[in-house]
């Protein structure tokens, strides 16, 4: 009896895992982000091709609560933009200011009509693809019923030493004079969908960065900062906030 409990409770896991495929689709694309800075030695620019991948189950779809919804995989790499006297200026494919990460930043610069009705995230996806336009990124997104106003720019940081991780820090995307100098300021920053190869390469640049996992710098235990104290960047940003899903 108990044998026959296990196997059919087995069978009917399988069973529901093996449905769940046949009410999810999925959509994949590129698109390249470009960031425009001013200098007193003119405009630099850099950019980055991103994939992402969403998938959608479907409103009818045979799955568990958890495992509903709209899914995202994004690959590709941080923007790199080279600014005067050897500094250099990161967007991560972390974005601060709301939900998800890279995945969202193209649907928050070119606002793709959402159809209603069943894989509406989907369609809306399939949509967005046909644009051809460049579109500037907003600096912030609309405040919704439970999320107020909040950036839609990807996280900027630059270090002081490229070579040392601990080194990190943040960039007021509206003040880079603060850590550039004068005369430095953020233009503005662009999607558009393409074809392009997803960008590879920027271990080139960060040469510790194949030998991250987790945290830029773990911290150890003992040495965490008291209740209350915020932990220092390193040790927060990850490996995949500049880089996911292309070879090591």
């Amino acid at each position: 009896m108990i044998w026959r409990t296990i196997s059919a409770s087995a069978i009917t896991i399988l069973s529901v895992a093996a449905l769940t495929g046949c009410g999810q689709r999925s959509e994949t694309f590129r698109y390249r982000m470009a960031v425009e800075i001013e200098t007193p030695q003119g405009l630099r620019t850099g950019s980055s091709v991103i994939e992402v991948r969403v998938t959608e189950t479907g409103d009818n779809a045979p799955v568990f609560p958890e495992a509903s919804g709209v899914s995202s995989r994004v690959r590709g790499e941080a923007v790199v933009v080279d600014l005067p006297n050897g500094k250099v200026l990161f967007a991560l494919l972390r974005a601060p200011g709301h939900v998800g990460d890279a995945a969202g930043l193209s649907y928050a610069a070119l606002d793709p009509p959402r159809p209603k009705g069943n894989y509406d995230f989907v369609r809306q996806t399939q949509a967005m693809q046909k644009m051809e336009r460049v579109a500037v990124l907003p600096r912030t997104l609309p405040p919704l019923a439970h999320l107020p106003e909040r950036s839609a720019y990807p996280t900027l940081v630059t270090f002081g030493d490229i070579a040392d991780p601990t080194s990190v820090e943040l960039v007021d995307p509206d003040n880079l004079a603060a850590t550039f100098g004068e005369g430095t300021a953020l233009r503005r920053i662009t999607v558009q969908i393409t074809d392009d190869p997803v960008t590879t390469g920027i271990e080139k640049r960060l040469g510790w960065l194949d030998e991250v996992r987790g945290a830029l710098v773990h911290i150890p235990v003992s040495q965490y900062p008291a209740a209350g104290t915020p932990l220092p960047l390193y040790a927060t940003l990850t490996e995949r906030d500049f880089k996911r899903g292309v070879s090591r």
